[in-house]
C-alpha cells in the first residue's frame, strides 16, 4: 500500500486530466455539429527542441492530447509546434503562429520571457500562455508556474535515504531562479533526511549540451556519488548515457539517476531487466497545457493571471519508483509530502534560503 502512495499524485493527476479532456471533447463535438469553428492550439519550443524528453516534450504531449480529444489534426486550424534552434527565433516563431491564426499559443520556458512580452504588446488580440515564467501586467498572457522545489524536496529525501555512499549529485542546466528551485528543494530534502549527506552540485550552463552533462556525471560518479538528479533538459541526457554505460560495463555498479519534468523511466533502460532511474521529479506540464487550452476554448482564457501548480493540487510530484526504493524510503517520502501540504515543512525556493 505504501508504494501506491508514492505514486498517488501521479495517478490522481492522470484521472483529473482525463476528466478535463472528456469535458472538453464533449463540448467540441457540439460545436462541430453546429459550427465549422474549431479552437486551434500551437506552441514554440525553447532551444531544447520538441523531443527533449523533458519540458518541451511534455507540453507537446498535452497539446497533442487536446487535439486528439477535440477532433483536430496537426497543422493550421488544428494543433502544431515550431521548434526554436536559437533565442533569436523566439519572436519570429511567435509571430509566425499568430499569422497562422492559432487561437492559443504556448511559449515553453523562462527563456521566452522577453519575446512573449514584446509580442504580447504588439499583438494584443493574441492569447499566449508562457510555461515556467511570469510575464506580468499583460492581459493577453497567462503565466503557468510549478512549485518544483516541493517535488525536488521529495527527491532529495529519496536520494539521501537510498544512497549507499553518502554522496549524491545535482546537475543543473542554466543558472537561474527556475533551476535554482530544483536545487534548493533537493538539497533541503536530502539534508532533512540525512544531515551528513554530501551533495555535489554543478551546472552545465546549457540545456542542450549532452556531452557536458555526461562529463559532469562522469566526474560525480568517479568521486563517489551514487545518485544524481538532473534539471538540465537535453544536457541531462548525458547523465543517462553515463549511468547506462557504467551499468553495461559493470552490472553491479551502484549508479542511479533521478529524472526531471516527466517520468524518464524509459530513458534509463539498460536492458529488459535493468534500469538506472530511481524516480523522476514531475511537473505536470501536459495536464496544465490541456487545462488552459480547455479554459481558453470555453472562453475563459486566464489572461493576466498567474497559475501555480504544487503538491497540494497535485501539479508536481514524484514518478512511480517501480520498486527501486525501499518501503522505508516510500514512507519517508509520503511523510514529507504530507507535511509540505499541511504547512509543517516550508521548502526553500532558492539556494541559500
Amino acid at each position: 500500500m505504501k508504494k501506491r502512495k508514492f505514486g498517488l499524485a501521479l495517478a490522481s493527476i492522470f484521472a483529473a486530466g482525463s476528466i478535463l479532456a472528456a469535458c472538453g471533447g464533449g463540448e467540441e463535438t457540439e460545436k462541430k455539429e453546429s459550427s465549422e469553428d474549431t479552437f486551434s492550439v500551437a506552441m514554440i519550443t525553447d532551444t531544447g527542441g520538441v523531443d527533449d524528453k523533458s519540458f518541451n516534450q511534455s507540453t507537446w504531449e498535452g497539446i497533442q492530447e487536446f487535439g486528439k480529444e477535440n477532433g483536430l489534426e496537426k497543422g493550421d486550424g488544428g494543433f502544431d509546434y515550431l521548434q526554436s534552434s536559437a533565442e533569436s527565433e523566439y519572436v519570429t516563431n511567435l509571430n509566425n503562429l499568430i499569422r497562422r491564426d492559432f487561437d492559443l499559443i504556448f511559449a515553453v520556458g523562462f527563456a521566452l520571457h522577453n519575446a512573449v512580452a514584446e509580442v504580447a504588446d504588439q499583438q494584443p488580440e493574441a492569447q499566449i500562455a508562457i510555461i515556467d515564467e511570469v510575464v506580468p501586467d499583460k492581459e493577453n498572457v497567462a503565466s503557468i508556474m510549478f512549485r518544483a522545489n516541493e517535488a525536488s524536496y521529495l527527491a532529495g529525501v529519496a536520494a539521501a535515504q537510498e544512497s549507499k555512499s553518502g554522496k549524491i549529485g545535482f546537475i543543473g542546466g542554466m543558472t537561474g531562479e527556475i533551476i535554482g528551485g530544483f536545487e534548493a528543494g533537493y538539497v533541503a530534502g536530502a539534508k532533512a533526511a540525512n544531515p551528513d549527506i554530501e551533495i555535489d552540485i554543478e551546472y552545465a550552463e546549457s540545456f542542450t549540451d549532452a556531452a557536458k552533462g555526461q562529463q559532469i556525471a562522469k566526474r560525480m560518479y568517479d568521486s563517489g556519488a551514487d545518485i544524481i538528479f538532473h534539471a538540465a533538459g537535453n544536457a541531462g541526457n548525458g547523465l543517462f548515457t553515463e549511468a547506462k554505460e557504467r551499468k553495461q560495463k559493470d552490472p553491479d555498479a551502484n549508479v542511479w539517476v533521478i529524472g526531471v519534468d516527466r517520468d524518464q523511466y524509459d530513458e534509463g533502460k539498460v536492458d529488459d531487466s535493468t534500469n538506472v532511474v530511481l524516480t523522476s521529479v514531475l511537473k505536470r506540464v501536459d495536464v496544465a497545457a490541456k487545462e488552459v487550452a480547455n479554459q481558453a476554448k470555453e472562453g475563459n482564457f486566464p489572461g493576466g493571471e498567474l497559475i501555480t501548480y504544487g503538491l497540494a493540487d497535485e501539479g508536481v510530484g514524484l514518478a512511480d519508483p517501480r520498486g527501486a526504493v525501499s518501503e522505508e524510503t516510500v514512507a519517508a517520502v509520503e511523510d514529507a509530502r504530507q507535511k509540505i501540504i499541511d504547512g509543517e515543512i516550508t521548502v526553500p525556493e532558492q539556494p541559500g534560503e
